[in-house]
């Protein structure tokens, strides 16, 4: 129905009796329903649902203007007011749970959930996870709440491949193994998009393409050259997995170079590959900061205008940033790029926002109907438990587990992460409403009837200053500025600002006393907001941020002072007017430091500049002040000379079983940290040495001397090694970072109420000096890296894992020997559990050229399953595998994967390197 046809209806029914114009009124609305005519919904054919989603996507491309289109390629995106557009955050974080949002359901972290080797597992928990974020997204609605985190859009999972264990992001994915990440990334991703047949439940993001995986301090410099093999059969297949088989609808690009294109704005990794090669019709997004990465750091463009030009260009749809939002309308003006190409890119946002139904009815789309009161129920809690029983992994076990509760009378735990709740969660998380430690779930399976002692024992590394810089925080006793009522006061008056450029009208006005913050991933005015200091109207954003502060200074002595600040991200400092300090850029936490001559009694006038971008969030104003002692680093003398306390001891010595919960956590490994220097073993995120730190060996060491058994619970996300000592434990646990159950889990497995079945998703080496140069991508160069291409012999195998019962394997059967390149084959075996307790067995199958170690890994993982055995029950696990996919190798001549005639081993086992079955397969 035309518009000037209903607007004359209108008009000539005022001349109509009342009941003619009810009627005819009537009619007229039974009309518009039927025709799919709402006055108020389909004002525009974007609006109106009965068109394909392309079509009202092509249409809000063309209502809207160049500015409005720009204003939708941040991940901050604006309110469109005229056309009923809300604005909308595209950071949301979903990697074991729904994080930052609240009170969610806390998983393991993803490292943990790949040991678990359990696909049917990993798409439970994406299910869960993807309930709770819808739940929280409508709730979000419902209270007018566009803020970030509780949208739909979500940046998990990452599939980069954890080749080397220094590398402190590598907690966060599924491992060393490509196949492994791709399985479980498939399920992750389905998990969280859903099955129906229109809407998305949400939009799931492969990250970080590609070729991302350390060394932290370093990703927004480095460029990666990877050999053709490495990237096509190491680095890229998760991704393809994701994309092609997962479907997963958007991609999020690294922040490195790639053989010297910026990752964000590389044609061969976005188009060539991404696009056409692979088929993927979604949008990419940026990793925070990079397109800004492309000219301030990697220098591959000269200014901001040309960076996001290129982005754009090259199939960077969406950018976590301000650079497109700031600089594209400049880029037309100039020439550098036109309008077309941005309209591509808004395109795309545009169709993934109608997907997921966000401008659509709420009773039309299935997964706005889930309600609120799912999040962190009881049934998701014991979902979090369930995975977190699957993916702990028995390394090692003399005999001495499982205890027996009715036996133990007296038990002693001791160590770092025994009583922690930060192990539990690693990071990207949401919070647990009730978390349970490792010391908790141990109470809970004993009863009362069991003593459990409890003591530290030593911190998880010795740290000395964290920042161990010769500078402190200047005291407010040296700082003034006027409040509002005109009176001096101790401090630095401060205007903060929700951007990054320090303008616009500021959110707040505040008196700091000392400028010391620390704010990780959390508000400036979180606290005040939670304490009725503040309103909500008035909070900061987590990100993006800005501070000024202004006031005076005045120096306790004459003399010349070292002055700066210590952030994260830009800072500047002037006094009386003169810049003295400017890195007004994104960087991990770092002093800045001029030298300054002071005079006693004298006033300065001083300004500091802050912003923050992303990730932590800090600064810092700092002297050294003339003749101020010089602090030397302690770890090192402190180390050899600790000792546990006496106390300590004396309950080892009491207790029928001792328990050590050491590791790391992910305030130790973890994102580009800026602290952590100057501490043995530690650098910006990533570690240097692999070995557990000195201060638990000897803890662990003084537990042994006591004779009475000891058991190593090891938390962590990344391979650790044992500096010999693991000859003498009689029994290591590796509980991972477990989520909001973890203690219960643990505790489960240590007394034999669960039987344990993880896996090992990465290889543990014997130490430090087995790994291959950290910088060097080349998987098969020098030692090798990862199973697939390690030389060595390691400490514990890739897929290795241990059961309180035993398995038989027999009768390998291969439906088909001689074979094309075309063809399928399917692989059998007989799994029998011959041991004393019901159990769960990873069955892996593994296969070799016989022929070539060059053409192909010294093995691979071609196939797994995670199978419920009871006593004495026998299953027959099959294994279908196409030759074109399992036997094949990537040729850099013909730039394809192709399959290499000749003899092929085919594996079964418990491990990559716990073969018990083997055959051969000829492809002619």
């Amino acid at each position: 129905m035309e518009r000037v046809k209903i607007k004359y209806t209108f008009k000539s029914v005022a001349k109509r009796s009342i009941l003619q114009t009810k009627l005819y009124l009537q009619i007229t609305l039974i009309f518009c329903f039927l025709t799919n005519f709402s006055f108020a919904q389909n004002k525009y054919p974007f609006q109106n649902t009965e068109l394909s989603f392309e079509k009202r996507a092509e249409n809000l491309i063309n209502l809207l203007t160049l500015e409005e289109k720009i204003s939708q390629l941040g991940n901050n995106s604006d309110a469109i007011p005229r056309l009923g557009i809300s604005p909308y955050d595209w950071w949301n974080e979903c990697l074991h749970g729904v994080a930052r949002a609240g009170i969610a359901t806390m998983f393991p972290q993803a490292i943990g959930m790949a040991a678990s080797f359990d696909k049917d597992m990993m798409l439970k928990v994406a299910n869960v996870i993807s309930d709770e974020a819808r739940a929280k997204h409508h709730e979000a609605l419902r209270n007018k709440n566009y803020d970030r985190y509780y949208g739909l859009t979500f940046w998990s999972p990452n599939v980069n491949i954890f080749r080397d264990p220094r590398w402190g992001r590598g907690h966060e994915t599924y491992g060393e193994d490509p196949y492994l990440t791709g399985q479980m990334g498939i399920q992750f991703v389905k998990g969280l998009q859903g099955n129906d047949q229109k809407y998305l439940k949400l939009v799931a993001t492969a990250k970080h393409f590609a070729v991302h995986n350390g060394p932290e301090p370093e990703r927004h410099t480095f460029n990666v050259t990877p050999n053709s093999r490495d990237l096509w059969e190491t680095y890229l297949p998760a991704f393809q997995d994701l994309v092609v088989d997962g479907k997963a609808y958007s991609v999020m690009s690294a922040y490195n170079r790639i053989d010297g294109e910026s990752a964000s704005a590389s044609w061969m990794l976005l188009q060539d590959i991404l696009r056409n090669k692979w088929g993927f019709d979604g949008y990419v997004v940026s990793d925070c900061g990079a397109i800004r990465d492309i000219y301030l750091n990697h220098k591959i463009v000269n200014n901001p205008l040309e960076a996001a030009a290129i982005g754009v260009r090259r199939g960077c749809d969406l950018n976590c940033g301000k650079v497109y939002q700031n600089e594209l309308l400049e880029s037309v003006k100039t020439g550098l790029i036109d309008e077309g190409e941005i309209d591509l890119a808004v395109y795309r946002l545009m169709l993934a926002r109608l997907k997921l139904g966000m401008f659509d009815p709420i009773e039309m789309v299935p997964y706005a109907q889930i309600p609120f009161e799912i999040t962190d129920s009881r049934e998701h809690d014991q979902i979090s438990l369930e995975m977190a029983r699957k993916s702990i992994t028995l390394l090692k076990n003399d005999g001495v587990l499982p205890l027996d509760k009715d036996k133990i009378k007296t038990i002693t735990v001791i160590g770092p992460n025994a009583n922690s709740t930060e192990v539990l969660r690693a990071n990207y998380y949401g919070v647990a409403s009730n978390p349970i430690t490792i010391l908790d779930g141990i109470k809970n399976v004993v009863g009362k009837n069991t003593e459990v002692m409890y003591f530290e024992g030593c911190p998880i590394a010795l740290e000395g200053e964290e920042i161990n810089y010769n500078y402190e925080v200047i005291d407010s006793k040296y700082l003034f500025s006027f409040n509002d009522k005109g009176e001096r006061v101790n401090g630095l008056k401060g205007l903060y600002f929700n951007e990054i450029n320090l303008s616009g009208t500021p959110v707040i006005k505040r008196i700091d006393e000392k400028i010391q913050m620390d704010w990780a991933g959390s508000s400036p005015t979180e606290t005040d907001i939670a304490q009725g200091i503040l309103t909500p109207d008035k909070k900061i954003n987590n990100d993006y941020f800005s501070i000024r502060w202004t006031g005076q200074l005045a120096a306790p002595k004459t003399g010349k002072y070292k002055l700066g600040i210590i952030s994260d991200d830009g800072c500047r400092l002037f006094v009386d007017g003169e810049k003295i300090v400017e890195e007004w850029n994104n960087h991990p936490m770092a002093p800045f430091m001029s030298e300054i001559n002071l005079e006693e009694g004298k006033i300065y006038q001083i300004t500091i500049e802050y912003y923050e971008a992303t990730g932590d969030a800090g600064v810092h104003f700092v002297w050294e002040s003339p003749g101020a002692e010089i602090v030397e680093p302690i770890a090192e003398k402190e180390n050899e000379s600790f000792e546990p306390s006496q106390e300590l001891i004396n309950s080892v010595k009491r207790a029928d079983v001792a328990l050590f919960v050491g590791g790391l956590d992910a305030t130790w490994e973890g994102e580009e940290m800026g602290g952590r220097v100057g501490i043995d073993g530690f650098f910006k995120g990533d570690r240097t040495k692999i070995e557990l730190p000195e201060i638990q060996l000897k803890t662990i060491e003084a537990m042994l001397d006591t004779g009475t058994p000891v058991v190593l619970v090891l938390l962590a996300g990344s391979s650790i090694s044992f500096s010999g000592l693991e000859n003498e434990i009689p029994a290591i646990l590796m509980g991972w970072y477990p989520g909001q159950r973890g203690g219960d889990a643990v505790a489960e497995v240590l007394f034999g109420d669960y039987n344990p079945a993880g896996r090992l998703p990465v290889t543990f080496y014997n130490s430090t000096e087995d790994l291959a140069d950290f910088e060097d991508y080349n998987m098969n160069a020098g030692k090798g890296q990862t199973y697939r291409y390690f030389t060595g012999k390691p400490l514990y195998s890739f897929g290795h894992g241990l059961s309180y019962t035993d398995f038989k394997y027999s009768d390998l059967q291969i439906d088909k020997t001689t074979i094309s390149s075309s063809d399928e084959f399917i692989v059998s075996a007989k799994i029998k559990n011959i041991g004393n307790y019901d159990g769960e067995e990873v069955v892996q199958l593994y296969v070799r050229n016989k022929e070539s170690d060059l053409l192909m890994p010294k093995k691979q993982l071609r196939g797994f399953e995670r199978i419920e055995l009871a006593k004495g029950e026998e299953k027959i696990i099959s294994f279908k595998l196409k030759v074109e996919e399992a036997l094949r190798y990537y040729d850099p001549m013909l730039k394809k994967y192709t399959v290499e005639p000749g003899e092929f081993e085919i594996q079964i086992g418990a491990s990559s390197s716990d073969i018990k079955l083997r055959n051969t397969i000829i492809v002619r």
